[in-house]
């Protein structure tokens, strides 16, 4: 039985993703910052083959208890999907944005993420086929950013698209690094969702964004490693 642990699965496509991995027969590990959260969330999936796990990905601490839960529990990973993400205060303007907001953003967007990858590492490294999904945005595209005739080129922040920009980056370095390896390590824009994220104005559904990320995180040997997939993205592969 293979394991699966998402980070923000506690609702919108971090949900949506942790039903249809249980379904397809994976153990999965809800990441959730609020614990009862999490357990609401769960009992809605399953009672078997399911655990909670509380996690705060800018907390050593609240990292740490995860790698302990998960090697008790399964004693290895199969597939890492980092789908926690925050917004963080608007307007980001660059003249004038609080370093503050800047910092609270990629410390949950770029530096969680790094954080929980390193720690869960050595589970990984224990499967056969081990996957990494970084979730993204199209806004994390700087070739689309400059470009004017962009549908969102005027959608622009100091915080939010730019630590998924970094995030991009982070993931194209660790693809390399694993490239001699069975990994799998993609990062994935799931398209203009309507969730809570963005008071559901978003075009795509929940359903839509969970099908390219599930389909990422399932990837077979003969997969692609170290690429931008986006549902936004006419062909699938997003410009950097």
């Amino acid at each position: 039985m293979k394991s699966v642990f998402i980070t923000g699965a506690n609702r919108s496509i971090g949900f949506e993703t942790a039903k249809r991995l249980w379904n397809d027969g994976y153990f999965v590990y809800i990441g959730s910052r609020d614990l009862d959260k999490g357990k609401a969330a769960a009992a809605q999936i399953g009672t078997a083959r399911i655990a909670v796990v509380q996690l705060d990905v800018t907390d050593p601490a609240s990292i740490q208890a995860a790698h302990h839960q998960v090697s008790s529990t399964t004693g290895s990973l199969d597939v890492l999907i980092n789908n926690a993400g925050i917004l963080g205060n608007y307007p980001q303007q660059a003249t004038n944005a609080p370093g503050s907001t800047i910092r609270e953003v990629f410390d949950t967007n770029f530096f969680g993420v790094i954080s929980l990858t390193q720690a869960l590492m050595n589970l990984l490294q224990k499967s056969a086929q081990p996957r990494i999904v970084n979730v993204t945005s199209g806004l994390a595209s700087l070739a689309n950013h400059s470009d004017p005739s962009w549908k969102y080129y005027n959608v622009k922040g100091a915080a939010y698209g730019p630590s998924k920009t970094a995030l991009n980056a982070y993931t194209v370095v660790l693809a390399y690094e694993l490239r001699d390896t069975p990994f799998k390590v993609n990062v994935i824009d799931p398209g203009y969702t309507a969730t809570d994220f963005n008071q559901h104005r978003g075009t795509g559904t929940v359903e839509e964004a969970a099908a390219i990320i599930v389909r990422f995180a399932t990837l077979d040997e003969n997969g692609p490693t170290g690429k931008f997939y986006s549902n936004d993205a006419e062909g699938g592969e997003m410009a950097w």
